[in-house]
């Protein structure tokens, strides 16, 4: 049992050494490795001032809905990573305009590419909130990569 517990913890630290010496962030020449990164889609929704409250809630509730609705033709798997948005509430006055944001991640360009151009659920609330949205800003990164 003894020596089972030492290889472990051997094995443990060599793995731990290994992953050091691959990622060590202190090394001057250090940047991240060249890995697949998923991709943040973020979305700032300026509503209409004269848009009802109750459609507002409702455009932003399809919109979390997103999330079980998106479905990737080939697989027919759920391709939204993570969604969360929400209403405003920064103290910084630096909104320009926007009242509610929106994070969607994605595992990769193509998913987020189907999504903005063909997801027929995507395509649907885009129709659907047209009339309630005075403007929006979008900005994509994949994660990482600067």
């Amino acid at each position: 049992m003894r020596n089972a517990v030492f290889s472990l913890v051997a094995l443990s630290l060599t793995a731990l050494l290994a992953l050091w010496l691959i990622f060590d962030p202190f090394h001057p020449d250090w940047t991240v490795p060249a890995f697949h990164f998923s991709v943040t889609h973020t979305v700032l929704f300026q509503f209409k001032k004269d848009a009802d409250p109750q459609a507002i809630r409702s455009a932003c509730n399809e919109m979390m809905a997103l999330r079980t609705a998106c479905v990737n033709p080939s697989s027919l798997e759920l391709y939204i990573k993570s969604l969360t948005g929400g209403k405003d509430n920064s103290p910084e006055g630096l909104q320009h305009g926007a009242t509610h944001g929106f994070v969607v991640e994605f595992a990769s360009t193509q998913d987020r590419d189907y999504y903005v151009s063909q997801d027929p659920a995507h395509q649907k609330l885009k129709k659907s909130m047209a009339s309630l949205v005075e403007n929006v800003v979008v900005v994509d990164w994949e994660n990482g990569q600067f």
